[in-house]
């Protein structure tokens, strides 16, 4: 069976996806990923097939309206608006490409960034879909969307709100993407356009659901239908063969465990202030420092008790060694922190971060996140110190890492697909029989 999968975003968004598609590579089928342009040996090396659904990542995020989103911090609304504002004008030529990048598949998995096109595109094929998400998004009295804030003490009815915050979600991203979307249907792929309230009954229940993290971290709430499932994190395994740079492996064992700073994908048009202000923040806080560049989110800096990583270092093989990770909260870093059972200091910088930084405090295994508007050499050595030092949060971030380390994800999600992909053959054959 050949299965294609749609997707953009950071590496974040990638990798989990190469992760499951290598799962269902090793089960027999052909995959192909199709994602930004500049992912493509990362994608081939893993040994799935590629097509090239857009361009660089790093110069949408690097423009001002990417500026503006990252920006957007806990607000959804300027989120999603800024978000919408990136895609529109890419909406007509990624249709175009996806439908490409589809064809001669036999089914077709939706992700949150590019559920829109991959729906529209299978409707064109007539293919069956599988949902998949890295986040909670679909709708729940007992939990909140995770681009929005918890529910407020003060109000009555939080099922309300929390079930609220994932209409408001779908039903804002689509009138925003709206005509968009909808001039590619028709001009694309000659389709009639989706109607004014959008694809809310495919969005909300599809056949089935695949969320790719774990219920140690996010419980699966008690509403939703049989067809989701948690099936805990998609892990991309580290190559065995892989080495770490001399020079990386004399700074760790020149002194204790240092502490990992890194903020992804999460460009900083003031980086040189922000690198400063972390440095600072190591040196109030009594640590060692590993610096993660990133895409431009830190300055590589010299120095005997702070070391500068410019290129990938795998997070398996780096975590564990380090004595607390600050990170910016995205889903994939969030989870390889959580896993490798260390302590983490979260600092949001917008979309569904600050929901996993609430979470990392809540379960314990980090104090409390430190959002990126109200970040300061202070507050960042305050948080660094609690969680380098604290056995609570120690204790509690181990705890959590042998729990997520115990789950294989990718299988039972592959094991999802395959049982659903069975009954989707077999429905035809009853029907020819009837």
């Amino acid at each position: 069976m050949r299965i294609a999968i749609p997707t953009t975003g950071s590496r974040g968004d990638v990798q989990p996806y190469v992760a499951l598609g290598r799962g269902l590579r090793d089960a027999g089928h052909d995959v192909c990923l199709a994602t930004h342009a500049n992912f493509e040996p990362f994608v081939r090396k893993h040994g799935l097939d590629f097509f090239a659904l857009e361009a660089d990542g790093q110069s949408l995020q690097g423009s001002d309206t990417g500026d503006r989103m990252l920006k957007s911090g806990s607000d959804p609304f300027t989120f999603l608006r800024e978000f919408a504002r990136l895609r529109r004008p890419l909406v007509a030529a990624m249709m175009r490409n996806c439908l490409d990048a589809c064809e001669g598949a036999d089914v077709l998995l939706l992700t949150n960034t590019e559920f829109l096109v991959g729906h529209a595109v299978a409707e064109k094929l007539g293919l069956p879909t599988v949902w998949t998400a890295l986040q909670p998004v679909a709708p729940s009295r007992h939990q909140v969307n995770s681009l929005f804030p918890p529910v407020p003490s003060w109000l009555p009815g939080g099922g309300l709100y929390n079930l609220s915050t994932h209409l408001i979600t779908s039903e804002m991203l689509w009138q925003l993407t709206r005509t968009a979307i909808n001039d590619a249907r028709r001009e694309v792929l000659g389709l009639r356009p989706i109607w004014f309230l959008g694809p809310m009954l495919t969005y909300f229940f599809p056949p089935l659901c695949l969320d790719g993290y774990s219920t140690h971290v996010v419980p699966r709430p008690p509403d939703w239908g049989s067809h989701r499932h948690v099936t805990g994190y998609w892990f991309l395994e580290g190559d065995r063969n892989w080495r770490p740079p001399a020079a990386l492996r004399e700074f760790l064992d020149a002194g204790p465990p240092p502490v990992y700073v890194g903020f992804g994908s999460m460009h900083n048009r003031d980086a040189e202030r922000v690198t400063e202000l972390v440095v600072e923040a190591l040196a109030l806080a009594g640590q060692r420092g590993v610096l993660y560049t990133g895409w431009n989110g830190l300055r590589a800096v010299a120095g005997d008790r702070v070391f500068a990583l410019e290129a990938d270092t795998p997070h398996d093989w780096l975590f564990p060694r380090m004595a607390a990770v600050v990170h910016h909260g995205g889903a994939g870093t969030t989870a390889a922190a959580l896993r490798a059972g260390v302590p983490a200091v979260v600092v949001p910088y917008m979309s569904d971060q600050p929901f996993w930084a609430r979470r990392v405090h809540e379960l314990g295994a980090g104090p409390r996140p430190v959002p990126r508007e109200r970040l300061s050499a202070p507050r960042l050595a305050d948080a660094i110190r609690r969680a380098a030092t604290d056995p609570k949060h120690r204790a509690r971030a181990a705890q959590v890492g042998s729990a997520l380390r115990a789950e294989d994800g990718v299988g039972r999600a592959v094991q999802l697909f395959e049982e659903h992909v069975r009954t989707l053959r077999a429905a035809p054959a009853a029907r020819r029989s009837a």
